[in-house]
């Protein structure tokens, strides 16, 4: 009985090992169509004294994630720090993705005011003035959702939060290519972010150890 009760324990051990290798094995990867680059906007200040250099603004990119993984008991929402620099009166990054929970720094890069705000359902919030050497005002995205962003100086600044409850998303290069992995196998939904005008989804099969091949349609 009691070898019994050790074999029984070790094809347990086995079987949840095997099924959690399985579940984080999985990978899949393509191209999504992304918009061309609108034209470069002219800058302009509600202030005297507030222009500088105008530097590029990001090209178009999009955010892949997978929806429909449930959530494991002992998942808890993220905990990290990443920035959100403006520089040449432009957000770099333009589009970031975050975790629910991640707190966002907002740095001056520029040698004059920023006044980072947003009015989205997701978060609203305004940081009020601060200049290259303040302390970096800081955000927690607790909201699933997408968060506007904007400058109250300069009017042409714009720039966009997608915050995720999930931990299965990246964005892609500026060739529209992205490889999303350490994924579950499974049937899910895979969606493609572009803007909140235009998301595509397509429903996949992941199989743990192979990759799968998902290429989103080109824009309508």
């Amino acid at each position: 009985m009691h070898m019994t009760a050790i074999a029984a324990t070790a094809a347990t051990l086995l079987l949840a090992t095997l099924t959690a290798v399985a579940q984080g094995t999985a990978s899949v990867e393509g191209t999504v169509t992304l918009p061309k680059p609108t034209a470069q906007a002219k800058p302009t200040s509600r202030y005297t004294g507030q222009t500088g250099a105008l530097a590029a603004p990001e090209p178009p990119t999009a955010i892949v994630y997978l929806e429909g993984v449930p959530l494991l008991p002992e998942d808890k929402p993220a905990t990290n720090v990443v920035q959100v620099v403006q520089k040449g009166m432009q957000f770099g990054l333009g589009l970031l993705v975050v975790r629910r929970g991640t707190r966002v720094e907002f740095p001056n890069g520029d040698d004059f005011y920023h006044n980072v705000f947003s009015y989205s359902k997701a978060k609203r919030f305004d940081l009020g003035r601060f200049l290259k050497d303040e302390k970096p005002a800081a955000v927690t995205f607790d909201q699933p959702g997408v968060v506007k962003l904007y400058c109250e100086i300069h009017e042409h600044m714009r720039g966009s939060v997608l915050v995720l409850d999930t931990p299965y998303f990246v964005k892609t290069d500026t060739n529209g290519v992205y490889r999303l992995t350490g994924l579950p196998a499974g049937q899910f939904k895979l969606k493609a972010w572009i803007d909140e005008k235009l998301v595509h989804e397509l429903p996949v099969d992941l199989k743990a150890g192979a990759p799968t091949r998902v290429n989103f349609p080109g824009s309508p």
